[in-house]
């Protein structure tokens, strides 16, 4: 089902009720996690939560910075958070920032500045509200642009890890192990001049395939086990090891951070697009969660994995291809699970 027949499923207005024989793929409120601004404000709270408790997890370093819960990259919404990016852009001006749209995916309206004065001739192009009013047509995430990624033959790349949810409280997670990496097309460079570049900048399909260099026999993709393989013969085992163990900690943490304001109904699964970007340090930033992940493949390699992620899925969630019940065993044993593992 998509995200819009799920809404209208729960929605009040349609008075309408699942059997136990009826399953759905989305959470009521998916968006908590899936929504750029909503997925840092719910990380955003968690984080407090956990200061307010005393958690070694929120522990900062002497710079005030996060030591574990530092895997976002520094983000405000806009127009809300205007003033206060503002303040952040002063103290770090060489910085450069990339803007999204709230609601938008495949990289849909995304740009990236390094003056303010580009952001206020967005404003007026866009014909928004005054930054200083908490309205706007279109709400803007803005966020602290990696410009030191994990290069490979000179390209940026980015994760997509499929993340299967069977419930959030309490929270089961499964990751499938044969996401991939997204290459762009162009070999990367933070020069300025190249800002406008999205064939150096994001890495979205929907956009790469558009390049004259791009690649229609393995689509500007590699596998996961290809990045690992590439990974430990250049930087070694341990430190790879560390890196993967590291990406699934940030996933269950995101999870966690959303859990307390789940709509966790019985009725329903979902599997997650993740996207993480690696940076030179070997360090992984989540850069956002995605409630549809496409599910059209781009080549033969493609079909075959996205053939095996749905079959893998609808046997965990539907065992034995049986008639669905929402009483389904969210926590199934190995066996079912296919290519996935529990994180």
């Amino acid at each position: 089902m998509s995200v819009q027949t799920i809404r209208n499923v729960f929605s009040v207005e349609t008075g309408y009720r699942l059997s136990d024989d009826q399953i759905v793929n989305h959470f009521p409120n998916h968006y908590e996690l899936t929504r750029k601004d909503l997925m840092v404000k719910n990380i955003k709270r968690y984080r407090k939560e956990l200061e307010k408790e005393g958690s070694p997890l929120a522990e900062k370093d002497e710079n005030g910075k996060y030591i574990y819960l530092d895997f976002v990259p520094v983000t405000f919404m806009l127009p809300a958070d205007y003033n206060l990016f503002v303040e952040e852009f002063r103290k770090n001006p060489s910085s450069t920032w990339i803007m999204k749209p709230c609601g938008k995916a495949q990289g849909k309206g995304i740009f990236l500045i390094n003056k303010l004065s580009q952001i206020k001739k967005w404003s007026r192009d866009s014909k928004t509200s005054s930054f200083v009013s908490q309205s706007s047509k279109e709400a803007y995430v803005i966020s602290l642009y990696i410009n030191n990624p994990l290069l490979i033959g000179g390209k940026k790349f980015d994760l997509r890890l499929y993340v299967l949810v069977s419930t959030y409280r309490p929270l089961r997670c499964y990751m499938y192990k044969l996401g991939f990496c997204r290459f762009c097309t162009v070999k990367y460079t933070p020069s300025t001049s190249e800002l406008d570049n999205m064939f150096v900048h994001l890495t979205n399909v929907a956009i790469q395939k558009h390049g004259d260099d791009y690649n229609h026999i393995h689509g500007g993709k590699w596998t996961v086990s290809n990045l690992r393989l590439y990974l430990e013969s250049t930087r070694g085992k341990e430190v790879t090891n560390k890196l993967f163990d590291e990406i699934h900690w940030i996933i269950v943490q995101s999870l966690k951070a959303v859990a307390p304001v789940m709509n966790n109904d019985k009725h329903c699964f979902e599997c997650y697009g993740y996207d993480i970007i690696i940076d030179d340090k070997l360090k992984p930033w989540l850069i956002e969660v995605n409630a549809s992940p496409s599910l059209t493949s781009s080549t033969a390699n493609d079909r075959i994995l996205k053939y095996n992620l749905i079959n893998d899925t609808l046997n965990i969630a539907v065992p034995n291809g049986e008639i669905p019940d929402c009483k389904w065993n969210k926590s199934p044993p190995k066996e079912v699970l296919g290519n996935y593992e529990v994180l």
